[in-house]
């Protein structure tokens, strides 16, 4: 998983990371279980794109959470239950 190697160096440098998890892959299932537990392990938070886009708009009723909730619905979500 190509996302291991610079969370952890994030996490050396001192950074608070979040690891997007639906926005990497893995070769196999085991490969995606070890490199998740290994970045959570390390301090990592493990989290999705719609989490990100959710936490980002704290408040659905101001401008800026309509346009992130407009994003989560015609773009987001659709690739997620494809």
């Amino acid at each position: 998983m190509c996302l291991v190697y610079p969370v952890l160096s994030a996490i050396a440098a001192g950074y608070q990371v979040q690891a997007v998890m639906d926005a990497s892959g893995s070769p196999s299932k085991l490969a995606e279980d070890v490199s998740w537990r290994r970045m959570e392990n390390a301090g990592a938070i493990l989290t999705a794109t719609d989490l990100v886009i959710a936490e980002l708009g704290q408040d659905w009723s101001t401008s800026v959470g309509s346009q992130l909730i407009q994003v989560l619905f015609q773009h987001v979500l659709p690739s997620i239950s494809a």
